[in-house]
């Protein structure tokens, strides 16, 4: 597929009357913002902004596109042309991924003829909403395992296979320990994992046979899976005759369904009477947040955590509310703020050309709140606080500024950053607001803008 053409018709129609008006070299700036964090919490995750600059630094116009393009005849030969020989030229600022977000901050800000900028609004949005949703519900569901590892089995339920190898990525990101999905995996470096399905026992004379034969092709430390048939009547007492018998002591059983709660209690009195006190037990079966943390109030036995469909899909709010709004218009140098105002009033947006900044205690290193101020003002003092700006250039002139991040640093970034959040603001239930605050000249800017 070339992604060149996987924009809205609307962006090409809009382009072709920006070139057709002599406005084909207005400088716009774009802000990629959303409006509300996933699930009712208080912070999302950034996540695709990389993807995004490549696609942006790598936009070009085959022509195979040109002449279905004009094919549509609704385009003329000179904006054909045009794009044609297209290329990004602009500048694009964004945080990094990782980055804990709130709504109303800019994740990335798009600097370029107006053209330019346009062309980028349906992949920029769908690769930053996407992600970023994955790796925000990760997040949720790591923080409710406390501590026990949480593997992405989301491959087969995800929304086609870019879907589920991004939505690996993502997930990886936001604090899930690694992946079932092997080209995620090959590509990403992620930590790979997974087990057997119940169609590898079945195909045996009987579970013993299936597990002894998994364990010697596959000896170090196998995952057993044992609710094929009966979990505690003939799945946990195979599991623990064929580990005997081969001599494995570290390695795991998988719980897929019934009461993970007690199952997983009685199979672990099992596994210990046995003296396989390192086998651990794995829990899967339509997990979230929610149900695993149901689980450890419970008491569960269970060390770590297979999620699939209600992760890679966030089946409970599977909606990520980024938008795409202009921001400014820059005409001999001079910004003007733009801004839309609607009759909803959720939907007005902050206008100008903005720098978005972070206030850390410089006792705690606790994030204290957030600041959104005009590009040409002083970045906020605050005594007592430590003040980090947020956006960076991650395109330059059309051209990426560094190589790709690190899957595992992304996550490593992640991970510091959550910590330096207030804890009320990580709950999963009525978290505390974070304060973002826009500074006293943004607000005066905005305000002369809405009444012109």
């Amino acid at each position: 597929m070339n992604a060149s053409l996987v924009c809205d018709y609307y962006e090409l129609t809009m382009a072709g009357g920006y070139f057709a008006a002599g406005m084909s070299e207005k400088t716009a700036y774009f802000d990629l913002f959303f409006r509300s964090v996933p699930d009712g919490g208080g912070y999302a995750v950034a996540a695709g902004l990389r993807e995004a600059a490549e696609y942006a630094a790598g936009l070009r116009f085959s022509s195979e596109d040109i002449d279905y393009l004009h094919s549509l005849g609704a385009f003329n030969d000179d904006f054909l042309r045009y794009l044609l020989s297209f290329r990004f030229t602009g500048d694009i600022y964004a945080v990094p991924e990782g980055t804990p977000v709130f709504p109303g901050e800019p994740l990335l800000t798009v600097k370029a003829p107006i053209i330019e900028a346009q062309l980028l609004e349906t992949y920029l949005l769908l690769t930053v909403n996407h992600q970023s949703l994955v790796a925000t519900k990760a997040s949720r569901i790591a923080r409710a395992a406390a501590g026990r590892p949480v593997t992405d089995f989301g491959a087969r339920r995800a929304h086609g296979e870019s879907a589920a190898v991004l939505g690996a990525r993502a997930a990886y990101i936001g604090g899930c320990a690694g992946t079932s999905c092997t080209e995620a995996a090959r590509l990403f470096g992620l930590p790979h994992g997974g087990t057997m399905a119940h169609s590898w026992v079945m195909l045996f004379p009987g579970e013993y046979e299936a597990f002894t034969a998994y364990i010697a092709q596959y000896p170090d430390k196998p995952t057993l899976l044992v609710d094929t048939y009966n979990t505690l009547g003939s799945g946990v007492p195979n599991a623990i005759r064929a580990f005997t018998q081969s001599g494995v002591t570290e390695g795991a059983i998988r719980l897929d369904s019934g009461d993970l709660a007690a199952l997983s209690k009685k199979a672990r009195a099992a596994l210990n009477l046995a003296g396989l006190e390192r086998i651990r037990i794995v829990a899967s079966g339509s997990l979230d947040e929610h149900a695993i943390r149901a689980l450890i109030a419970r008491g569960a036995c269970i060390d770590a955590f297979g999620v699939g469909e209600r992760l890679i899909t966030s089946q409970s709010d599977p909606v990520f509310t980024g938008v795409y709004k202009l921001a400014a218009v820059e005409t001999d140098g001079v910004i003007t703020p733009a801004v839309k105002i609607s009759d909803t009033p959720q939907k007005h947006t902050m206008p100008h050309y903005k720098r978005l900044y972070r206030l850390y205690s410089a006792e705690s290193g606790k994030a204290l709140a957030d600041c959104l101020r005009l590009h040409s003002e002083n970045p906020p003092a605050l005594r007592g606080a430590a003040t980090r700006e947020l956006h960076g250039i991650v395109v330059k002139n059309g051209e990426l500024t560094s190589p790709a991040p690190d899957a595992r640093a992304v996550r490593d970034y992640c991970a510091e950053q959550l910590s330096t959040l207030p804890e009320g603001v990580k709950r999963l239930n009525n978290p505390a607001a974070y304060r973002v605050r826009p500074s006293r000249k943004l607000i005066s800017a905005a305000r002369k803008a809405r009444r012109r």
